[in-house]
Parts: structure tokens; sequence; C-alpha cells
């Protein structure tokens, strides 16, 4: 496949797959490859994942579960079109769906209540904190710019079943205003795991499972720590990885 002005093909230790990255707008970090060990998707499940970017998470989690088939939704075009054709890439065309479009209009493009999972790796930064030097895609992709947290738990709970899991990355700061925002569209968190950089710093993000009507309950799982004393990879991490 030949690659426009500025993309590069990387490899996703995964079944041979690549993914299509452009140098000038955004590209995955870990926090979408850590979602992706995370989520927990089973037999036959049908996944959504919102603001895709550039659709690694659904091409990892097609790679690592056995669900059904995932769709994935991205607002900014180049980076829809760069996650097509690396599903196109991979051969994927009939398990991975991309939609060029915004989670806001998510029943524009589907059925109300028909996925049993959704996940999502959104604009960390709400607008008026942080600096943005112009409204370009990296910015979009960081700030809540184009979507927000009540657009994801909103579009989350219109798309889930009752009962369905919806699995986030986000900033360990911003807390409260997750779960506050979570039990608003009746997703209840239940379980936990903070990430770490190393063991002895606190935690920058945080990986979350909600379930769609759930009953109060949260559980916490050991923190997930990134890199070893010497600066390499951690065990779980380099398991993640696929490394």
């Amino acid at each position: 496949m030949e690659l426009l002005e500025n993309e590069r093909l990387d490899d996703l230790n995964r079944k041979g797959y690549k993914i299509i990255q452009s140098t000038d707008a955004f590209c995955f970090s870990i926090d979408a490859v850590l979602l992706s060990g995370f989520a927990k998707v089973k037999k036959g499940e049908k996944v959504l994942d919102m603001c895709t970017g550039t659709g690694v998470i659904p091409i990892l989690l097609e790679a690592k579960t056995p669900g059904k088939h995932f769709y994935a939704i991205e607002l900014q075009p180049r980076s829809a079109d760069m996650a097509r054709r690396s599903v196109a890439l991979n051969g994927l065309e009939d398990k991975i769906t991309i939609i060029e479009g915004d989670i806001k209009l998510s029943d524009k493009y589907f059925d109300l209540g028909s996925f049993n999972v959704v996940t999502c790796n959104p604009p960390y930064t709400p607008v008026g904190t942080g600096f943005v030097n112009d409204i370009g895609p990296v910015a979009i992709a960081r700030h809540e710019i184009m979507c927000n947290m009540e657009d994801v738990f909103s579009a989350a709970n219109k798309m889930l079943k009752y009962g369905g899991r919806f699995y986030m990355v986000h900033r360990s700061e911003r807390l409260c205003d997750i779960f506050c925002t979570a039990r608003k569209y009746i997703m209840e968190p239940k379980f936990i795991r903070f990430v770490q950089t190393t063991e002895s710093k606190a935690p920058v993000l945080v990986l979350i499972e909600f379930v769609k009507g759930g009953r109060a309950g949260l559980k916490s799982g050991l923190p997930l720590v990134v890199y070893k004393s010497d600066g390499s990879y951690s065990d779980e991490v380099r398991e993640i990885y696929g490394k």
C-alpha cells in the first residue's frame, strides 16, 4: 500500500498487523494500548470504539479478543481515512468498520442499545485549561474542543445494551468529574486500575470499567506500573504490547 506524505507504517506486534500514522496528525500513545489490554470482549460480542483516531483500539481488540465485529467512530477525516486504510491493509474489512462522524450523533449511525461493549480514549483536557496554540488535529485529539466528558458518557449510554460494559482510559486527576458524569448517564463504575509510570510515582492515568444500569460497588485492581527502575517496560506492559 502506498503511503501519503508524512505517513509511516508502525508494527502493532499482534498477528502481523500494522497501522498507518502521520507525523502531522495525532499518533496513538501507550494510553490506547493499555485500554486495549484492559477492555474485556467476549465471544460473539459487538464492540464500538469512540474517538478511535487511526483505529488502533479496534485493530488490537480484534487481534486479542473473540468479539464478533468492531465498529469505530472518528470525527477527523484524515484520521478516519488512515484508520480505514489500516483496516484494509490488514485484511480486516469483514471484522472492523470505520465511521467518519461525531459521537454526539452516534444514533444516526447505529440503533440505540446495539452494542455489548463500548471503549473510548477521549480528549483529556477541558477547554480553558492547558496550552492550545491552534485548533488543529492534535489539539482536537487532546482537548475537549469537539467532544467533552458529557458527550462521551451520553453516547456510551445510547449505544450500550442494558448491562453492557464501557471501558475508558483517562487522567486520574479527573476522577471526580468522571464518576459524577458517569452516574448522570446510569453508567456505574465497577472496576478501576490506576496507572503509574514507576512504582515510586503517583498515578497519572486510570482505567475504568462501567456497567450500564449496574449496581453500586466498585472494586480496585493493583496499580499497573509502566516502567521498571531501569527504564524498560514492566513485564505486564510488555505482555500488553505483545513484546
